[in-house]
């Protein structure tokens, strides 16, 4: 019998050629081979993008600018002021039995000058006669006003403002909280001040601050380095005529002396000597005294 003349093709034949067909088919089919990729990559696509999303939306989120109603400006502006007034209250409140600060015109004084004179001292140690004189130098009807002498306005209006109308406590609300000068925005807050350190301070308490800030001489504040400066004695130590001449320079204190006066001064010192003892008789010195 003869041997096939192809030995290693008997039998399979016939499936492996079925296969490589199949496999030909699969090689040359686009849609197969595409649709195989989609399927693949498509959900891996999707997820990134949407987690990329809310990234790019946080990276071009800015904050809200808040533009304050004109109701919210109000009560902010409201709050502001009720806290500014609560502030100085509660400052004049204390100052009624705490030593003041010093004042903004002194502390320049003492910053351009590199120092000044003053020393403070308690009313007990002031010589009665320099309350009296300096009462009725400067507001002779310190007892029977609230901080305002209403008379003393008209006067000075009527003068056409040529001589002031300020009363003690006026000034002690310029000379300790404030500054000098004028200006409307001054006198607005010397204006509420005024009615604070009535309500809170003594009379005598008022003319006890008045007397150890006011001004004598150029860098020279308080009764105390008044009277040493021009007299060389004590506060307590002033007799009628040197308080007098004290009381007369108040005004003017740098273009006027008290140990070297001027016949203005001089005849200012009598009316005062006498308006001195006129307010202790008719009792407008009796809330300053004991």
């Amino acid at each position: 019998m003869a041997a096939p003349a192809f030995p290693g093709r008997t039998g399979a034949d016939p499936s492996r050629k079925r296969q490589g067909v199949a496999k030909q088919a699969e090689r040359k089919s686009p849609r197969a081979k595409t649709g195989t990729k989609k399927t693949s990559k498509a959900p891996a696509k999707a997820a990134k993008a949407a987690a990329a999303a809310p990234a790019r939306r946080r990276l071009l989120r800015l904050p809200r600018l808040r533009i304050p109603t004109r109701r919210g400006l109000r009560r902010r502006l409201g709050l502001t002021l009720v806290g500014v007034v609560g502030l100085a209250l509660a400052l004049v409140a204390v100052n009624s039995v705490v030593r003041p600060f010093q004042g903004i015109y002194m502390h320049s004084e003492a910053r351009r000058l590199g120092g000044i004179e003053q020393s403070w001292v308690p009313m007990d140690q002031i010589a009665p006669v320099m309350a009296r004189s300096a009462v009725a130098a400067e507001d002779a009807n310190f007892c029977r006003h609230w901080g305002f002498d209403m008379s003393a306005i008209r006067d000075a209006i009527a003068d056409g403002m040529s001589r002031g109308g300020s009363t003690i406590t006026q000034q002690v609300a310029k000379n300790v909280y404030l500054w000098q000068g004028r200006s409307y925005v001054r006198k607005a807050l010397e204006a509420g001040f005024t009615p604070a350190i009535e309500l809170f301070w003594t009379k005598r308490r008022i003319l006890e601050v008045y007397l150890n800030v006011a001004e004598f001489d150029e860098g020279v504040f308080g009764v105390e380095a008044g009277a040493m400066h021009y007299f060389g004695v004590h506060a307590a130590q002033l007799n009628a005529t040197q308080a007098a001449r004290l009381a007369a320079i108040l005004p003017s204190p740098q273009a006027w002396s008290a140990s070297h006066p001027t016949n203005y001064v001089l005849r200012r010192s009598r009316q005062i000597i006498d308006g001195a003892a006129t307010i202790r008789r008719d009792g407008r010195a009796a809330c300053f005294e004991d």
